[in-house]
Formats: structure tokens, C-alpha cells, sequence
């Protein structure tokens, strides 16, 4: 009986393993074994990991480290949720993961760092690698190591040749292009000074906005995040003299107070901020915005308008980006969540584009400084490249 139905899923899984072959590629998973001695572990007290392609050609001295995503715990409940999962515990992560987009090593679809040493860092510690409490609570066995696993799994790949380089880029998405903001002077600072280093955020400039029931729903779990994994230390020293700590884990709060070049790639819709800051299920106990955010041609007028205004506040929160020419910033109005990791968003025919340039011919043309690019797109929906995410 259920013989059609198996064999359309058997197409569909044979479609999608074609076009991973012709657009990406696996690679195999690194334990850092020797970072357990220093305490630098998962949540659960596993080894950190990650995934790294050699370079090759004209790129063997340049190297990209990617910081994956996954949001945050920010209590012991939640991260115990996440402790028998890849978010919280190596030995739960798939032996393989597929590298393409920015991760590309073929030049028609990255053309600028193809043949880069590229590095996607696994996240396991649920506080974008800026936790360090040395106490652990034996009845819970928790790990709150996240700014130690960013230092062991710095100095690892130090050792494999990465003190060597010339060109260097430290990005992420989501969770992870938040991990490249905070930790991005950290990351110049353990490279030599002759390197090239600049960072890439995608999807990681999550703003301190109020949700639809007015209430500080974002400030509040932040300020419990940076509590609980004892991340005071490790943020912002500029800003941590200024303002609570759990505010200074929002980029707008610090993001111009860093020294190294950052290009900030965000839709101004963020799927991920329009459903968990904007419209929280604890905001909404009715679901009455459940459709629009599944699909943003559902939202009623009334929610478009709400919607344009969390915009303009998130464009406002980028101010202090713009001040500094050495920053970039591609800001589309799609409704998205992390752009360079898919090919498709990355780089393709049909990509999103703004001012005529697609996200990877933005970004190359920033590294390299062959022209500068801080552009923020009209707003929705007058951008019809966008691949506008709809969730099932």
C-alpha cells in the first residue's frame, strides 16, 4: 500500500543527493581530545569539534573559520535539553556535515575563497562561546566552557598552520555569526599581526526590541543567558563598564566598539527575530500570528505594518556600524535566516542581489578591498530576488 509514497520519497532523496554533488560536498568531523584536560568542553563535558577542508592551490595560507548556529540555554533546564543533542554534546554530531555556500570548494560557486582552508567549528556550549564558570554541580554535570572551547579550538587550528596565515576570516550564522561579532577582536588578536583578518556575520545581529505585547521578552532571556554561563567577563570590556552584561551580548550595544573589519549580512525581516523576538509564542498565546510567520504573504496588514516598524528599529540598531568604511553591510528585505551557508542564497543565477551584487561577490569585494559595500535594501516586498523562507 504505502509503495508509491515510498518511492516519491526515494526521488526526492535522490534529487537532493545530486544537487548536494554538484553544489556541495561532506567533510569529516575533528574531536579536539586534548582540550579536555583544560576544561574546554561541551556542555555535557565532551570534547569540542569541528569540520575542516584543507586548502589548496593559491589558498593554502588563507583561512575561513565558520561558527555554526543553534540559539542558546539559558537556565539549567534548557540546557539540559540540549545536553543529549549535537547543540550540547559531541559524541551526539553526525560523523559528516555538507560544506557549500561560503564553504564551497569549487570556484564557479565560491569564487573568492574556494580554495581557502575552510573551518565549520560544531556548537555545543549554548552561549556563543562566551561562557567560563569553573564550578560544575555534580547532580547536573553541566559545562558552562563555551569562551574556552573558542581558545582550544583557536589554538588547534594554529597548530595545523593557521599561525601561518596570510588572509583569515572568522564568520557564522545565526548563533555563530553572533559568536563572530563578540569574539572577533579575540580572533585578530591570536593571529599575527601581518595576517589579514576580517569578520563575517550572517544572521547574527540580533537587536534588543520589544515583542507585540510590549513586554522586554530578548533582554530578559539574554540577561539570563550571560548569567548563567558567567559570560560578564568575556564581553565587551567597553561596554560591560557601561550597561548590564546581558546588554552588551546584543551587537548594537558593542558592535562599534570593535577594532577588526566586520560585514554584517541580515535580512531585515529575520525569520528567527520575527518569531522569537518579535512575535514569542509567550507573546502570542492565541496564535494569531502563526500563519504570517510561517510565510510573510500571510501577514495581515496590521502585521506588515508592525513588521516594518521592527525594521527601521533594526536599521537604527546599525548605526554605529556605519560610521567605520572598513565595515560592510548587506542588508536585504527578505524574509530569511542565514544566507551564506546555502548555495542558493550564496551564490547561484537566481540569488538575492542588492545594488546588482549577490552576497558572495559583496563580501569578496569587502575582504580583498576591491570596493566598499554598505548597502540596506528597500523595504519589503519591493525585493523580488529575495528567497523568502516558508516553514512548514
Amino acid at each position: 500500500m504505502g509503495t508509491p509514497r515510498l518511492s516519491q520519497w526515494v526521488y526526492i532523496l535522490v534529487g537532493v543527493l545530486v544537487l548536494l554533488k554538484a553544489e556541495g560536498y561532506f567533510v569529516g568531523i575533528t574531536y579536539v581530545q586534548n582540550a579536555v584536560a583544560k576544561g574546554a568542553v561541551c556542555l555535557d563535558g565532551s570534547p569540542p569539534a569541528y569540520h575542516l577542508e584543507e586548502g589548496f592551490g593559491a589558498g593554502v595560507n588563507n583561512w575561513l573559520v565558520h561558527i555554526e548556529g543553534g540559539g542558546w540555554c539559558n537556565n539549567v533546564t534548557t540546557c539540559l535539553a540540549r545536553i543529549n543533542t549535537r547543540l550540547g554534546s559531541s559524541k551526539q554530531m553526525v560523523k559528516q556535515v555538507a560544506f557549500s555556500g561560503i564553504l564551497s570548494n569549487k570556484p564557479q560557486f565560491n569564487p573568492d575563497f574556494y580554495n581557502w582552508n575552510k573551518i565549520k567549528v560544531r556548537y555545543c556550549d549554548g552561549a556563543s562561546f562566551t561562557g567560563d564558570v569553573e564550578a560544575v554541580n555534580p547532580a547536573t554535570n553541566l559545562h558552562y566552557r563555551g569562551a574556552r572551547v573558542f581558545l582550544a579550538v583557536m589554538e588547534d587550528l594554529l597548530a595545523k598552520g593557521m599561525k601561518s596565515a596570510e588572509n583569515a576570516i572568522l564568520s557564522g550564522c545565526s548563533a555563530g555569526g553572533l559568536t563572530s561579532i563578540l569574539n572577533c577582536d579575540k580572533f585578530r588578536a591570536i593571529l599575527p599581526a601581518g595576517t589579514k583578518v576580517k569578520c563575517l556575520a550572517d544572521a547574527g545581529y540580533f537587536t534588543n526590541q520589544k515583542d507585540i505585547s510590549g513586554a522586554q521578552h530578548i533582554e530578559g532571556f539574554y540577561n539570563e543567558v550571560v548569567t548563567t554561563h558567567g559570560s560578564a567577563k568575556n564581553l565587551h570590556p567597553s561596554c560591560t563598564s557601561k550597561m548590564k552584561p546581558g546588554l552588551c551580548f546584543f551587537p548594537q550595544h558593542m558592535a562599534q566598539e570593535i577594532k577588526t573589519p566586520l560585514l554584517v549580512t541580515n535580512a531585515a525581516y529575520d525569520s528567527w527575530q520575527i518569531k522569537n523576538i518579535l512575535a514569542p509564542g509567550v507573546a502570542d498565546p492565541h496564535g494569531t500570528w502563526h500563519n504570517c510567520k510561517l510565510d510573510i504573504k500571510n501577514c495581515s496588514p496590521d502585521q506588515l505594518k508592525i513588521m516594518q516598524d521592527f525594521r527601521l528599529e533594526f536599521l537604527s540598531a546599525l548605526t554605529g556600524l556605519q560610521s567605520s568604511v572598513s565595515n560592510g553591510m548587506f542588508i536585504n528585505s527578505c524574509y530569511a535566516h542565514c544566507q551564506t551557508e546555502m548555495q542558493e542564497t550564496w551564490l547561484r543565477s537566481d540569488s538575492p542581489v542588492l545594488n546588482d551584487k549577490t552576497i558572495a561577490k559583496a563580501v569578496g569585494d569587502w575582504f580583498y578591498d576591491r570596493s566598499p559595500f554598505q548597502k540596506i535594501d528597500c523595504p519589503y516586498p519591493c525585493d523580488k530576488t529575495c528567497h523568502n523562507r516558508i516553514f512548514e
